[in-house]
């Protein structure tokens, strides 16, 4: 597809973009977003970044990838930009010149004079041939040259010339290099994006330069920093899940029989009770039961809900956690309150007994829980299990899953595989479906949905 040339190709291409990006844009928003066009000026690229972000962006986790996805789309000119050391110095300069001179920028500079600087470094350091008449632009070989990481110490040096070094002075540079370092790094990246989607279209870089928001980021493909930021996202689903449930409860029953108010009632109608008084039901927070596969299959889903069921513990009046592959253990005393949940999490894969043969038995799993564990379950109990309901081609033991289905307050099954995978291979996701309630759970923004339907 060729480059768009018009700004109403360009409005169309970019909106379009952030949805393939997995940023929601409604027909709405995109109109809201053309007539903000009209009103800022369109040669002034920081408005034009403002207007598009104020009508498209509804949530912090999204500004991200809108900002990578506007660069490509809307690039800064780069005629108007020069380095306050000119162009043929630079191109002249030895490595550790340039060092010197990204040092001095470290300590104190704009962000024009870091752009440019860093368009400067990619068309030196960052092409690499690929062939006759080919080229390829990379970010790793501009920080491979400079190494930017490396020159605080002698920033710092420089500028603390006769301070206290450890004071406020220190600490106060140490957070500008740092600030400035990373202003530099994605300046790089930005220019390096731009000049793969000159050669090869913006389309095609910009379905592999935005990851999607985190809230829609894949439970059974998350990264270790990926969880890292998962875990601000899980105390606030932990509250809204212990808040519906409640609702859920006290919708569920009327309090008990107002015999008294009742009986005062009849003597209007010569003693026949015409209208009945309940008591207002005794407010409560239910009690929770949390059913994990800790599976090798799940493992990522398994790190992120042993981390809500951590948040849940604070919630809850009474949770109990139980993990299982092919067989079953409780696992809330590796959760105590104010316990480190890294550490929480080592312990339990250390010391659990969770795994006889290990291959993963939902129905030997069940037939355990209901033998060791049965007491668990009760009239105000509800119950949470989370898998993706795979068990090795084993018999799933449904006659003991509707027996303490039965015996709860309200059952509840996520499972993190989409749901045209569910009954393929060794899955019996609607068997299951016949007894708990099953809700396809991939991701936060799923999570937060299902949280939504308890109302």
């Amino acid at each position: 597809m060729p480059e768009p040339r018009s700004l109403v190709d360009r409005h169309v291409g970019f909106v379009h973009a952030l949805r393939e990006a997995g940023v929601p844009v409604s027909v709405a928003e995109g109109l809201d977003a053309a007539n903000a066009l009209r009103v800022v000026e369109l040669a002034d690229r920081e408005s034009l970044r403002a207007a598009y972000a104020a009508t498209l962006v509804k949530k912090p986790a999204y500004r991200p990838g809108f900002d990578v996805l506007f660069d490509l789309w809307f690039p800064a000119s780069t005629s108007g930009i020069r380095p306050h050391v000119p162009r043929t110095d630079l191109e002249r300069a030895d490595v550790k010149e340039l060092r010197e001179h990204l040092a001095a920028l470290l300590a104190g500079a704009t962000d024009q004079e870091l752009r440019a600087f860093a368009q400067a470094m990619v068309e030196r350091f960052g092409r690499q041939e690929s062939g006759p008449g080919r080229q390829n632009w990379f970010s790793y070989s501009v920080m491979r040259a400079l190494s930017p990481e490396t020159l605080m110490a002698g920033i710092l040096r420089g500028v603390l010339q006769g301070h206290e070094r450890g004071g406020l002075a220190e600490k106060t540079l140490r957070r500008r290099v740092d600030d400035n370092r990373r202003r530099f790094e994605e300046a790089v990246a930005t220019d390096v994006r731009r000049r793969i989607a000159e050669d090869s279209g913006i389309e095609r870089i910009a379905r592999s330069a935005v990851r999607p928001p985190l809230d829609q980021v894949d439970f059974l493909r998350v990264t270790k920093a990926d969880l890292a930021r998962l875990r601000r996202e899980v105390h606030p689903l932990a509250r809204r899940l212990a808040a519906r449930l409640t609702i859920k409860h006290r919708k569920g029953k009327k309090g008990r029989l107002d015999f008294r108010r009742t009986v005062r009632a009849s003597l209007q109608s010569g003693g026949v009770p015409l209208t009945t008084h309940f008591k207002p039901p005794r407010p409560h927070k239910p009690e929770l039961v949390v059913l994990c596969d800790t599976s090798d299959s799940v493992s990522s889903f398994a790190h992120f809900t042993l981390l809500l069921t951590y948040a849940l513990r604070e919630q809850f009046t009474k949770v109990r956690a139980f993990g299982f592959v092919d067989t079953v253990d409780e696992i809330t005393r590796f959760f105590l309150p104010g316990s480190d949940v890294v550490e929480a999490m080592t312990r339990l894969a250390d010391e659990a007994d969770m795994v006889r043969f290990g291959r993963t038995n939902y129905g030997h799993a069940l037939e355990r829980f209901a033998e060791r564990y049965g007491d668990a379950i009760g009239p105000k109990t509800s119950l949470l299990i989370l898998g993706d309901a795979r068990s090795n081609y084993q018999p799933p033991a449904l006659d003991v899953l509707k027996s303490l289905v039965s015996k709860c307050r309200h059952a509840y099954w996520l499972n993190p595989e989409p749901r045209q995978q569910w009954d393929t291979g060794d899955s019996v996701a609607s068997d299951y479906g016949t007894v708990v309630p099953m809700h396809e759970c991939r991701n936060v923004a799923q999570l937060t949905a299902f949280i939504e339907t308890l109302a």
